[in-house]
């Protein structure tokens, strides 16, 4: 299988991981290479030499076009990889900025309970009272 050197789906010996088989190899059906098929064959050797040869430009033509469409979606690929990289660095960066506001409320909430403690405990009775009235 013709490769090019950017075709990120490629790898270096053509071998489809987990199958031991390589995608280089492309052997012929026939029937010594099916001993299920028996006498039938293919019709003799001119018809199996046709078969042959149209199941190789069949084959070549379909890793011509996977490849193809290989180097035509790696770019995109690739852009998508780094858009969501950098969607996932933006997101780190927000959720750091929103626990740092929340760390802020926290501490200024605590600051006023303390400086204020009878408004605070007022404050928490009316809250109390509103959503009791609200639920029945």
């Amino acid at each position: 299988m013709a490769t090019s050197a950017g075709n990120p789906l490629s790898s270096s010996d053509d071998t489809l991981p987990g199958s031991g088989l390589s995608g280089s190899t492309v052997e012929p059906l026939s029937s010594t290479a099916n001993p299920a098929m028996g006498s039938r064959g293919t019709g003799g050797t001119a018809g199996g030499a046709a078969q042959s040869d149209l199941l190789a430009r069949v084959v070549q033509g379909a890793h011509q076009t996977v490849d193809r469409l290989a180097e035509t979606v790696a770019p995109h690929v690739q852009r998508m990889q780094e858009s969501v990289g950098s969607a996932g660095d933006l997101l780190q960066s927000r959720r750091g900025d929103l626990r740092e506001m929340s760390d802020e409320w926290a501490d200024n909430v605590r600051d006023t309970v303390r400086e204020n403690p009878l408004a605070a405990v007022a404050a928490a009775v009316a809250v109390g009272i509103v959503l009791a009235k609200l639920s029945s």
